[in-house]
């Protein structure tokens, strides 16, 4: 098994892919087909975006929305509050650790999480701080690439995680589902596409009984 760098190097890996992170995603996007959108339409409420990157999602969430950002890089985070400011969008963004993020117990009514686990060294962690943020009743909705049900994907997958995970902290043979799963949220809606290597998901906190 590869071992993630830790935080600083991810962070400064980050900074590095900023300024071409926008021109590198549009050759993905195909991949993706209409998950940005599938997610974002489904926020409602108070809005936390995990790894907000670049600020690719931020005019596709819902006009009654309030949103908050944050990303482990300063660099991305500059570039998503440019984005911001062009579509004329308030948007709280800082920069955190989605490991750690500092926000208090059940603050925000939908978290979401764009194609950024694959890159946290501690997806799970992140994954159980993210339903720690999230008011009972509230909707975690999350997409990433993941591990393929081709078998020879797969096998490429593996190899390509050699480099990968060591060189740029990048995974692709995750499924954030099963965390989720694991952390006791029901799940509400769920897609899986492009020989499963594209998985999406809607899942909603238990409300705690009073």
């Amino acid at each position: 098994m590869v071992r993630s760098p830790g935080p600083d190097r991810v962070r400064r890996h980050w900074d590095r892919q900023a300024a071409g992170y926008d021109r590198k995603m549009n050759g993905a996007e195909r991949m993706f087909g209409d998950t940005r959108d599938w997610v974002c339409r489904q926020a409602t409420g108070l809005v936390l975006e995990v790894a907000v990157g670049t600020g690719l999602n931020l005019g596709l969430y819902p006009a009654h929305t309030a949103l908050t950002g944050m990303d482990l890089s300063p660099a991305m985070i500059d570039l998503a509050r440019r984005h911001a400011a062009e579509l004329g969008r308030a948007v709280e963004l800082r920069v955190g650790d989605a490991q750690r993020l500092e926000f208090d117990d059940a603050s925000f009514d939908t978290v979401v999480c764009t194609f950024g686990l694959c890159a946290v060294p501690d997806d799970r962690g992140a994954v159980d701080e993210m339903v720690r943020v999230l008011r009972p009743g509230g909707l975690l909705l999350l997409a990433d690439h993941v591990v393929s049900t081709s078998a020879p994907l797969r096998m490429l997958q593996t190899v390509a995680e050699v480099y990968s995970v060591r060189f740029q902290s990048e995974h692709f043979r995750r499924r954030p589902l099963l965390h989720v799963e694991a952390a006791g949220l029901t799940v509400e809606r769920h897609d899986r596409f492009n020989r499963g290597i594209i998985e999406r998901l809607a899942a909603r906190k238990p409300v705690t009984p009073p």
